[in-house]
């Protein structure tokens, strides 16, 4: 029989309440504590937590505080990455982000969803799918990507954006919901 955290990893439905998966959200929360409450200039301290805390940090990435997450460890940076204050990472199924991808300000990212059958979500149960942005992306701030969503290389997602759906490489794209504005130049 599956652990709850291994139904979560699956993408299955899964109880959140679960003691190990509630202990290992606490120490993400510990140390999200601690690094946004560093000091700005305690910038190899910063660097510490985020590598106890994600699951990859690629050289050069940075994430400005405050930022929050569940876990931490499905969160996987490549390198040169940077994101803008306040960013949120629910990232219950892994968070994929390619090199020299960027995020304004309060870009919120969400793996975790629920069941569209009212019944089936009073059980509190819950489930995830994982999200992709490819290298070079550009998220303008305020925006909100959603479960299972692909954003491909060298897009642009414009400010306020709610992306609901995969986004293709080289392209423009903005709005409620996100949706293809223009193409863009090559590589």
């Amino acid at each position: 029989m599956k652990s709850e955290k291994e139904k979560m990893l699956s993408g299955e439905l899964y109880m959140a309440s679960d003691p190990l998966l509630t202990a290992e959200r606490i120490r993400a929360r510990q140390l999200v504590k601690s690094y946004n409450d560093a000091f700005p200039e305690e910038v190899e301290k910063r660097t510490g937590i985020l590598e106890q805390l994600l699951g990859k940090m690629g050289k050069g990435s940075w994430i400005e505080p405050p930022f929050y997450c569940d876990y931490g460890y499905n969160i996987l940076l490549g390198e040169g990455v940077f994101f803008n204050f306040n960013c949120v990472f629910l990232d219950v199924m892994p968070v994929v982000v390619g090199d020299r991808a960027m995020a304004g300000p309060n870009v919120q990212f969400y793996t975790a969803t629920h069941p569209i059958d009212a019944k089936e979500r009073a059980s509190l149960l819950e489930y995830a799918k994982p999200i992709e942005i490819g290298e070079d992306v550009w998220i303008g701030g305020s925006s909100v990507i959603c479960p299972g969503v692909k954003i491909g290389p060298r897009s642009i997602i414009g400010a306020g954006s709610v992306v609901t759906k995969d986004i293709p490489a080289d392209v423009i794209a903005a709005g409620n919901p996100c949706r293809v504005i223009r193409e863009i130049g090559g590589k």
